[in-house]
């Protein structure tokens, strides 16, 4: 498996991912995180990151290993329950954060990737969300949103070969194919590094031309935020 593009591990692929960079992070709640490179990032001397994540880490777990670390100075996601480490460090105006629609999030990374300069939407008009932000009407109000860039994103995928072509498994692909054609530097952990060719071409869910790195990641713990296997009767009854 020759190829530039294939690294040892997570420490060797993010070796310079400096002070001050913005990184953005795939995952849906602890669904599709890069386990390994979250763990690599905890062990770099660096600060004043601006993370870009769905949500900042969950139940203790994810980013918010580097959260506590007081690692990340700007936050942009769409959620921050069931986070109460992000919920410190913003009532202690530790953090900056940007609470984005869920929708708009994915489209200003969307249009990063494709780049788009920024679109109009009408979500958000009318709220916070619109401060400060150009107006135009439509058929209806509608306000500016720009593209969402970063220099690096992590990401991890179920199958990928040594030139970065990836498979994602169900939902754990979410917003990571948007991230990585929207950094500067994409790095990809799998959990099944495959021979260039084992991955169909109609099953490529995200070519290898906007990964610049890809490992065999190991020890995924998977976490489930909440392990559900069946319903109370007082559930049942609620449905």
């Amino acid at each position: 498996m020759n190829s530039p593009k294939l690294y040892p591990n997570a420490k060797m692929a993010l070796c310079d991912l400096k002070s001050g960079m913005s990184l953005m992070s795939g995952g849906f709640g602890l669904c599709g995180i890069a386990e390994n490179c979250i763990d690599a990032i905890s062990e770099l001397d660096i600060n004043n990151l601006s993370i870009i994540s769905n949500n900042i880490g969950n139940s203790g777990r994810g980013l918010v290993k580097i959260l506590r670390q007081r690692k990340f100075k700007k936050a942009f996601c769409s959620y921050v329950g069931g986070n109460p480490d992000l919920e410190e460090q913003i009532l202690a105006k530790e953090i900056e954060v940007e609470l984005i629609p869920q929708g708009t999030f994915s489209e200003r990374i969307r249009a990063a990737g494709l780049g788009i300069r920024g679109f109009y939407t009408p979500t958000g008009h009318g709220t916070l969300v619109a401060e400060g932000k150009e107006e135009k009407l439509f058929d209806r109000p509608c306000i500016l949103e720009l593209p969402l860039h970063a220099d690096f994103a992590i990401i991890k995928a179920q199958k990928g070969d040594p030139y970065g072509n990836l498979w994602f498994k169900e939902t754990a692909r979410n917003f990571s194919p948007l991230m990585a054609m929207a950094a500067k530097i994409t790095v990809v952990e799998v959990e099944e590094l495959v021979e260039l060719g084992d991955i169909p071409a109609e099953d490529v869910h995200l070519p290898g031309l906007f990964v610049q790195r890809i490992f065999q990641g190991t020890d995924y713990k998977n976490d489930i935020e909440y392990l559900k296997t069946k319903e109370t009767p007082l559930e049942s009854k609620k449905s």
